[in-house]
């Protein structure tokens, strides 16, 4: 809007744009970049994340950051770690599909481990762990 205040008027460009001319004037005057304590705060947050070996989420991190002097909210911590690009890494954990302490029959081994048929459709075979039971 700037380059254009010569040519179109403020008012009309503002209206154009769906914009306040209040708001326009306000950005005309406001710094624009990031402040040497704003830069830090980012630092700090990217060496925390590094650091906490990328697994912690906002609220850990604000303790952490807090930790070294560096009072964030909630709020802005998650919003300034969007904008870095910043997301911790979800551990997966470990989930056990077989039980074999169980009284339950077993169905015998036909194959008795010789893997190799002597004819075609001889032998099928098939895992069938994936399959939801009520038992789990």
């Amino acid at each position: 809007m700037r380059q254009w205040r010569e040519v179109y008027p403020v008012k009309m460009m503002c209206r154009v744009l769906g914009v306040s001319r209040g708001g326009y004037y306000d950005w005309t005057h406001r710094p624009h970049g990031l402040s040497p304590e704003q830069e830090r705060l980012r630092l700090a947050i990217r060496a925390a994340h590094k650091r906490t070996r990328q697994t912690y989420g906002t609220r850990r991190l604000q303790r952490e950051l807090a930790g070294e002097g560096f009072e964030v909210g909630r709020d802005r911590l998650a919003r300034l770690r969007n904008e870095l690009g910043i997301r911790c890494r979800q551990k997966r954990r470990f989930v056990a599909t077989t039980r074999s302490a169980h009284n339950l029959p077993v169905a015998p081994n036909l194959l008795e481990q010789k893997f190799e048929a002597d004819r075609p459709n001889a032998a099928w075979v098939t895992d069938i762990t994936y399959i939801a039971t009520d038992e789990g």
